[in-house]
């Protein structure tokens, strides 16, 4: 269990860092307006995505799921 919730915050500060790091490169590279809102939403829907898998871990360590329900 703790074990667990160390990995889970493992991977949200890395996350994090580069969710930062981009944010700060992408306005160094010149593109157009829809390249770069496009880039923009990409970055922020695997975000969410890697967020909504941490919180299916952190459920699925904590309570016990239907065997259809678990995320390997």
């Amino acid at each position: 269990m703790i074990g667990s919730l160390i990995g889970i915050i493992v991977v949200l500060i890395v996350v994090g860092v580069i969710y930062w790091a981009i944010e700060q490169l992408l306005p160094l590279i010149p593109l157009p307006e829809p390249f770069h809102r496009i880039i923009r939403v990409l970055l922020i829907l695997i975000l969410v995505l890697i967020v909504v898998w941490v919180i299916l871990q952190i459920i699925g360590a904590v309570v016990v799921l239907p065997t259809w329900l678990h995320v390997r």
